[in-house]
């Protein structure tokens, strides 16, 4: 086949989703298909919107023999009118891969009826939907107001190689000295960073100690925010990494105790399962698809989002109760074996980008 795919950027753009585009895009090309990559630069949600009316754009993916086009759906400003226009000029059929909907995300009334109203607009335009969850197909349909044919693919547990088995797991939890707790993810608001800082910063003694590593460039007036929150907590409590390279990503995986991520949203959550392969307990917020990853009270415990003081109570319960943190470690490394491959996500995406044509009489 002959997949076009439009994302903003570019595919190594650390986060869950790109890792997600990128692990599947692989596949595709190792199956021998062509996937050619159409990017758009990064721009603000209103200067995205301005895309719709580019005539060069809408004039390279009209002229382009492709098989089917793929859309990021982060790039839903980009294409709710231009679709429309392509389509008319177009042979092919248009797919949106759904990490979670923007409007989905926490937001003002105003702003989210706003996006809401947009994405609706977008999801229209759309002839079918690659998802990463029940919950996001859900999501989907429910802002759509109909169905479409659609497809769950689940992330791949195999992207990063552990190398620790179960004995190194309860020995590293029985190891004296304060919590490690790990936060994975990009420094933006809907990661929760402040709402776990606001939590340590509750806890008396020296029993924790916490790094982050993520991007700090995506949100810098939120990055300076949570800096001046560590720094009031105390010296050497708060360890503020940036971007690491992937051996030090696996090497912070497999030091720490647990991971701590209280996200306001998440379409999936590819970091919880990635920590869950270093036998890493999560805890997270009770919101979207985390419980689809995540058993509360068994591979980890969900808080409501935003409540600090639970997630203060979690965290000093596992700085008291070692053997509670090492059941649950041993829960995280069990349940991490049962998730897919990311060969099992490709191929369900393969599979329904071949059943589609099939089915819409056109010939892959």
């Amino acid at each position: 086949m002959k997949i076009g795919f439009i994302i903003y950027g570019s595919l190594d753009t650390l986060s869950g989703g790109f890792l997600y585009d990128r692990m599947n895009i692989d596949y595709l090309r190792r199956r021998g298909d062509q996937v050619i990559m159409f990017p758009l630069p990064f721009g603000s949600y209103s200067r995205n919107l301005a895309d719709n009316f580019s005539v060069s754009l809408l004039a390279t993916l009209a002229e382009s023999p492709l098989d089917v086009l793929i859309e990021d759906e982060l790039n839903h400003p980009s294409f709710f009118l231009l679709n429309r226009w392509l389509k008319r000029r177009a042979g092919y059929p248009v797919l949106s891969l759904v990490h979670h909907l923007r409007s989905s995300e926490p937001a003002s009334r105003p702003l989210n009826a706003f996006y809401r109203q947009i994405e609706r607009l977008y999801l229209q335009t759309i002839d079918g939907f690659i998802v990463n969850s029940a919950t996001t197909l859900r999501s989907v349909e429910m802002l759509l107001g109909a169905t479409r044919p659609s497809v769950i693919a689940h992330p791949g547990h195999d992207h990063l190689s552990a190398g620790i088995d179960r004995n190194a797991v309860s020995e590293r939890c029985r190891q004296p000295g304060p919590l490690r707790i790990l936060f994975l993810g990009n420094v933006i608001p809907r990661k929760g960073l402040h709402t776990l800082l606001a939590a340590l910063a509750d806890i008396a003694g020296e029993g924790w100690r916490l790094t982050v590593a993520g991007s700090t460039g995506v949100d810098p007036s939120y990055t300076r925010f949570i800096r001046q929150q560590a720094e009031r907590i105390g010296p050497g409590r708060v360890t503020v990494l940036g971007t690491v390279s992937q051996d030090e990503l696996v090497r912070l995986l497999t030091e720490s105790h647990c991971l701590a991520v209280p996200s306001f949203y998440e379409g999936y959550g590819i970091v919880f399962m990635e920590a869950m392969g270093f036998g890493l307990p999560v805890i997270a917020a009770h919101c979207g698809a985390v419980p689809e990853i995540v058993t509360d009270g068994r591979e980890g415990v969900l808080v409501e989002p935003g409540d600090v003081a639970s997630l203060s109570s979690v965290i000093e319960r596992l700085i008291r109760d070692r053997r509670l943190l090492e059941t649950m470690s041993l829960s995280a490394l069990t349940r991490h074996q049962r998730f897919p491959t990311w060969s099992d996500c490709g191929s369900a995406i393969r599979r329904f980008l071949t059943e589609f044509h099939l089915s819409s009489g056109r010939q892959p």
